[in-house]
């Protein structure tokens, strides 16, 4: 059951992530509400099977609950991402901040934490690759959801080239919250590797590549394609090289 359950969902996110860009409008909101739905219950149900109760407790704690306090004081503040609001197009709000809006934290908080459990000893250094890893997805994620109007910023300057619209303070903030997330991660979950881990890195390779096409193919986002493609791909390369030597 851990491993078919998991399968399952990965194989279900697939499916609605392939239809993406074949969609637009309300059908294509709902597709990115559905895959964040279909994204959590993987990692919460995986984590649950694989490691206890405990760490699906912490994951949905730190991310989950963690995900929509940040979100909420970036909205209300503009700390510590800019100054943004939301659209209406992601479904019900509370305090400004959509309820899907935390479950994609926890989500990818999951895969992103496993892989680094995976390539790194140490605590300090797991923390520090995940971090960088989820905070690296962030750069395929906001100029992909911004070009659909779900949400937009008020003061987007300083940006980085070829992706106006996002300040940088946006990327320097999801890497702050996320290393405050892998800190609570790693004080309530055991490292250790995972015999039923699989499906996790499937989701996190899978995440990589298919967004590095989707932009550059599909989307027509070029400059995210290529940020994304470099700097999560420094955080995905140890992943492959791992997996490949014990192939």
């Amino acid at each position: 059951m851990v491993q078919r359950v998991p399968w399952a969902l990965l194989g279900a996110l697939i499916l609605a992530q392939i239809c993406y860009p074949l969609t637009s409008g309300e059908l294509r909101a709902g597709l990115t509400v559905a895959t964040v739905l279909i994204g959590v219950l993987l990692s919460v149900a995986h984590a649950f099977l694989s490691r206890g109760p405990r760490a699906a407790a912490a994951l949905i704690g730190a991310a989950g609950i963690g995900g929509f306090a940040v979100e909420a004081i970036g909205v209300a503040t503009g700390f510590p991402f800019g100054t943004y609001d939301y659209s209406g197009e992601l479904g019900p709000k509370l305090l400004g901040v959509p309820l899907i809006i935390p479950l994609a934290w926890t989500w990818m908080a999951w895969p992103a934490w496993l892989a680094a459990v995976r390539v790194t000893r140490g605590r300090a250094a797991r923390i520090a690759l995940a971090a960088a890893g989820l905070a690296a997805w962030d750069l395929f994620l906001d100029p992909q959801m911004v070009a659909e109007g779900y949400w937009r910023w008020h003061d987007p300057v300083p940006a980085l080239p070829g992706l106006a619209g996002i300040p940088v303070s946006n990327y320097l903030g999801w890497l702050g919250f996320a290393l405050l997330l892998m800190t609570a991660l790693s004080a309530n979950i055991v490292s250790g590797l995972g015999k039923k881990d699989a499906p996790m890195y499937a989701l996190w390779l899978w995440t990589y590549f298919s967004s590095v096409l989707a932009h550059a193919v599909f989307l027509d986002l070029p400059a995210s394609a290529l940020w994304g493609g470099v700097l999560m791909g420094a955080a995905v390369l140890p992943l492959v090289l791992r997996l490949r030597t014990k192939a």
